[in-house]
């Protein structure tokens, strides 16, 4: 799939042993030309873990994707109905 020029919502949730594997495939959207909207969960955005404390992370996405991340429902309200992005990922998606 082409993603050059699209817009992708990445939201992050929890599981937070993923976010070394899943920062970088943000990175390699970015390179193939996507537009990324960050997204974050609030305890995604809020909570230091063995795998990193949130400043760092955050830091690391805001950079990657040039954008301040969305962490609040009253920021993120408006993707849905304004229809801001062409593709949501949803990262983990647990089963």
């Amino acid at each position: 799939m082409e993603v050059k020029g699209k817009k992708i919502g990445f939201v992050m949730t929890g599981s937070f042993c993923t976010f070394k594997k899943t920062i970088p495939i943000i990175k390699k959207l970015v390179d193939k030309k996507a537009e990324i909207i960050p997204i974050m969960s609030y305890n995604a955005y809020t909570k230091d873990t063995k795998f990193g404390k949130a400043k760092d992370i955050i830091k690391e996405i805001n950079e990657i994707s040039g954008k301040e991340i969305i962490h609040t429902i009253e920021d993120a309200e408006p993707i849905g109905p304004k229809k801001m992005t062409d593709i949501m990922v949803i990262a983990p998606c647990s089963r």
